[in-house]
């Protein structure tokens, strides 16, 4: 074991600072690194921290831990107890953050005067803004007076850019340090694989989203002039509008959407461009940033963005071709083509999360509802204001079917190979999200046993609610509400992410000291 001197002198060197007890160290060929099986914390963490740290030594609040490139062993010990993991703190923070908006949207300052909301009615519509998802079962416009839209927009921006990022935005603003504690649930609630950046990643998010919902807001309120009375209520509805645009969260303050814009291509061509810059993933943002700064000049994109951005893309140009010929001759009958054009682009991009709409849902014929529905199920990319599967889910999904195919066991794109782990958790996130729309859609159809609403319509709803999109056919007000508890679980899962849920609920890993014998069975 290192004198305290010198392991204070190895600290000072590498700029960290004690935390007002000694710190030990333990030596691997001393065998001393049997303490690290004692240690509180799940594997996940001691793992990430095993791969993020090598190489470094590093002293943060409650934290101690030594660098393993000269057999030293990382010692770690969070402030947290088992029941209390990251992943669950996620959870219990966007719980909490739903509760909070839901008795504010409830008071009755927050309404016009004569207009009664139910508690139940408050707690959906906070649960829909913090999921960033937009299904609501009372009319914004009608029901909530400037007070109720400011808690609206509160909670909206909460849950667009997480609630750690706000958190860290709190800590930065007190001048104090991230300590690792912090930094683990921004990983997880930016769906982050590594510590490396995170608080530049966090600075970078907050400049980006105000930099761009506020150009959104000067574009909207400026045009919007020419549709309103007045200079405030222009720039009132044109904030709303790109703060609900870029955060994907569907919610509108006009009382139709954007159906009064239908006609005006300007209005749509902004929000469409405020829908894929929140919904393309906040690390691609910050690799174009930093691809077009001169501080870069060898700068090269990342695996994950070259697949999130090609994958968005994809999609939305076959998500547009595919609704303008399944409507070339049923809604679109006697449109102009530039007419049929906007209206497949905008359903196309507002169907991945958006959540805003220029016409009625229910003017679509089955075929279209179906694939607006899947769109819904594939979602934004990683770490973005967006849910669903995810692009890059859906990517490495047709990627190693195509490799299986090919009778190649490793999949290979852009010159690199995906790890085993992450073809791995897209099957299960696949899996486990058709499970859960599925059985979604039985309660709901269950618990409406009148047979009053069409089976297309709960699988939208359940579909909008699960990818936290927002498009809605109009059942929802009408719905049960044990059905609407169900669409306020899949909203809450939806904004969290299937990966943080199911290690929310997971149990502890154990090892067991034994192996039974293998043997193959029949698939498919």
């Amino acid at each position: 074991m290192l004198h305290p001197y010198l392991l204070f002198k190895f600290t000072v060197r590498h700029r960290c600072a004690a935390v007002g007890r000694i710190i030990i160290v333990y030596h691997r060929k001393k065998n001393y690194c049997r303490e690290w099986k004692k240690l509180q914390g799940s594997d996940i963490l001691k793992r990430v921290l095993l791969q993020e740290l090598h190489g470094q030594l590093q002293v943060l609040d409650r934290i101690t831990y030594l660098d393993i490139n000269e057999s030293l062993v990382i010692a770690m010990r969070l402030g947290m107890t088992r029941f209390l993991s990251p992943f669950r703190i996620i959870v219990i923070s966007y719980l909490g953050a739903m509760f909070v908006f839901s008795l504010l949207l409830f008071s009755p300052f927050t309404s016009y005067d004569g207009v009664q909301v139910s508690y139940t009615e408050a707690l959906f519509t906070a649960v829909s803004a913090v999921s960033v998802t937009g299904l609501t079962v009372v009319n914004v416009a009608e029901t909530y007076n400037w007070i109720g839209v400011l808690f609206l927009a509160l909670a909206i921006q909460l849950g667009g850019i997480g609630v750690m990022t706000l958190g860290t935005f709190v800590w930065m603003v007190l001048g104090r340090k991230i300590p690792l504690s912090q930094r683990m649930l921004i990983m997880v609630d930016q769906n982050q694989i590594s510590f490396s950046g995170l608080v530049k990643l966090m600075r970078g998010i907050l400049g980006v989203a105000i930099v761009i919902e506020a150009a959104g807001a000067l574009i909207l309120g400026t045009y919007y002039l020419n549709y309103f009375d007045s200079t405030w209520e222009a720039y009132y509805q044109g904030a709303f509008s790109a703060l609900s645009a870029f955060t994907n969260a569907g919610f509108d303050i006009t009382g139709e959407s954007l159906i009064p814009f239908v006609d005006d291509y300007f209005v749509q061509l902004v929000h469409i461009l405020l829908i894929f810059s929140g919904a393309i993933g906040f690390p691609v943002l910050m690799e174009l940033k930093a691809y077009f700064s001169p501080a870069n000049p060898n700068f090269r994109f990342s695996l994950f963005t070259k697949i999130a951005v090609s994958t968005y893309f994809i999609v939305f140009v076959i998500g547009t071709g595919s609704l303008w010929l399944l409507e070339i001759g049923e809604h679109y009958e006697g449109m102009s083509w530039h007419s049929q054009l906007f209206f497949s682009m905008f359903n196309s991009a507002t169907a991945r999360s958006g959540g805003l709409s220029t016409m009625d849902m229910n003017d679509l014929t089955l075929a279209s509802l179906l694939l607006i529905s899947g769109l819904m199920i594939i979602g934004a990319s990683p770490s973005s204001v967006g849910g669903g599967i995810r692009t890059t889910t859906l990517a490495v999904m047709f990627l190693t079917i195509r490799s299986f195919a090919m009778g190649r066991e490793d999949v290979k794109v852009f010159g690199r190979e995906i790890h085993p782990e992450d073809k791995q958790k897209a099957f299960i996130v696949l899996s486990v999200f058709a499970v859960g729309l599925f059985t979604a859609v039985i309660l709901i159809s269950a618990f409406e046993g009148s047979g009053e609403f069409a089976l297309m319509a709960i699988l939208f709803e359940a579909s909008s609610a699960f990818g936290t999109c927002g498009l809605s056919m109009g059942i929802t007000p009408d719905l049960t509400f044990p059905s609407q508890v169900v669409l306020m679980v899949l909203m809450l899962i939806g904004r969290v992410g299937l990966v943080a849920f199911l290690f929310s609920i997971r149990g502890e890993e154990k090892k067991t000291p034994y192996k039974y014998p293998t043997e193959r069975i029949i698939i498919g």
